[in-house]
């Protein structure tokens, strides 16, 4: 005889009464709260002084989601602090804290102790400044913000170049649009860090950076050793491999976020002092040597590809993969090539915009994989060339567009000038009857 059990009426009711109670029970609990860290991307700052002299000591409350911040003015008059969220925040003075005989008293305020701020651009400090007295106001004008500006997007221009050339090189030779090239970037900002930040290795910058390229680039050939060429030589379609790259992209990035965890870290030497260059235009000694870097790898990369053998057989490639391999040169090995030297120049362009954003953080190339792309595009599908003038188009755009949009709007500027310069010349800038790279 077999005996069955079955889950009477009033069992189900006790189940259905624990899920609701569970239920409940996590209602009350609510969403968990952002709890303030020395790695928050939103930052709050700003100084206090009186008629143009800071005071320091005075002490600055920051309440908001995270928790309420406590900070006291340095002997600049500055203060800062990290939130977790882009939301509402009240800054607090507290004028006990003022020095004897200065008070906040102003008949056009009803609260000037008090202050509400929303920060909505990571790593950009929202200003929130007290000025007591008659100090004096300093303003920029537009020409010296301008000039600034440009250079600044040249910079930008230049770094975001490095990797589009890069990702360009890639598409001409293998028809692939990486959609892992963001991930690439990422990757030798994290080797930098691993080898050069002082919680791991710790060695000296001048061992750590150019490991990190080295490495970058072993990165590039295991890539293209374990996927894209057994993926080639079973004649896998351009669309197939680009779903494979964006598998990657998940996967690596994903992967960067479980080994640095979530929030930003800095290399060293990322917040150096502006130094005065010409006329307005200031910039930190790590921007100059990050530019400097950047024009000389980029010169010699064109002197690469426009006199070497390899460069010439890569080319070759892009322009015809079919005949190259006819006139008897070895398409595989310049294809591998191509992705060591694209991987390298794309983990230099990391750590060049680690210390331009500045910080590390897990899905930092991802954050410009559309400009790069914009970038080859703008140029022209293929041709490195048109990679870098494009990618210094973009950087320049990004940066100024700001003087006149809002700064969350500044990468959309630059795409807006893409499609209108694509509706004008579809091609691209160098497109394959000008190409030279």
């Amino acid at each position: 005889m077999r005996s069955t059990t079955r889950l009477g009426w009033p069992a189900a009711h006790r189940a259905l009464a624990l899920l609701l109670l569970a239920l409940g029970m996590l209602a009350l609990l609510g969403p968990v709260q952002a709890s303030a860290a020395e790695d928050d991307p939103y930052k709050i700052a700003g100084n206090v002084q009186f008629e143009g002299e800071a005071i320091e000591g005075v002490t600055i409350t920051v309440d908001g989601p995270g928790g309420a911040q406590v900070v006291e003015t340095g002997p600049d008059g500055r203060w800062n602090v990290g939130v977790p969220e882009a939301a509402e925040y009240t800054v607090t003075l507290d004028v006990d804290t003022l020095p004897e005989g200065v008070t906040l008293d102003d008949p056009e305020d009803d609260s000037p102790e008090t202050k509400e701020v929303t920060p909505n651009v990571p790593f950009a400090p929202k200003a929130v400044n007290f000025f007591i007295g008659e100090g004096d106001r300093e303003s920029t004008a537009f020409g010296a913000q301008l000039a600034q500006r440009l250079v600044q997007g040249v910079n930008f221009g230049l770094m975001l170049g490095l990797a589009a050339v890069g990702l360009s090189l890639v598409y001409g030779t293998t028809g692939i649009s990486n959609f892992a090239h963001g991930e690439m970037v990422t990757f030798g900002a994290v080797m930098a860090l691993w080898i050069g930040g002082t919680a791991f290795i710790g060695a000296s910058l001048w061992i750590a950076l150019p490991a990190a390229i080295l490495i970058s680039g072993l990165f590039g050939l295991l890539m293209d050793v374990v996927i894209w060429r057994p993926l080639r030589h079973r004649s896998v379609g351009v669309v197939q491999l680009m779903i494979v790259s964006i598998g990657l992209s998940l996967a690596i990035r994903y992967l960067f976020q479980y080994f640095i965890g979530g929030g930003t870290e800095q290399l060293p030497g990322s917040s150096p002092e502006r130094i005065d260059i010409v006329g307005p235009i200031r910039m930190t000694k790590v921007d100059l040597i990050s530019m400097g870097i950047a024009i000389a790898v980029i010169v010699a990369f064109a002197l690469w590809l426009l006199y070497s053998r390899l460069g010439k057989a890569t080319r070759a490639i892009s322009d015809n993969p079919g005949l190259a391999a006819a006139s008897g040169i070895d398409v595989d090995f310049v294809v591998r090539v191509v992705w060591v030297v694209a991987a390298a120049l794309a983990g230099l362009a990391g750590i060049l915009y680690a210390y331009y954003r500045p910080g590390i953080k897990w899905d930092m190339g991802t954050q410009v994989l559309l400009l790069m792309f914009a970038a080859v595009t703008l140029g022209g599908l293929g041709t490195a060339f048109g990679a870098l003038i494009g990618a210094l188009i973009i950087g320049i755009i990004v940066e100024t567009s700001s003087l006149f949009i809002p700064a969350d709007l500044r990468f959309a500027s630059a795409l807006a000038i893409l499609i209108i310069i694509l509706l004008v010349r579809p091609q691209g800038i160098l497109g394959r009857r000008e190409r030279i790279g």
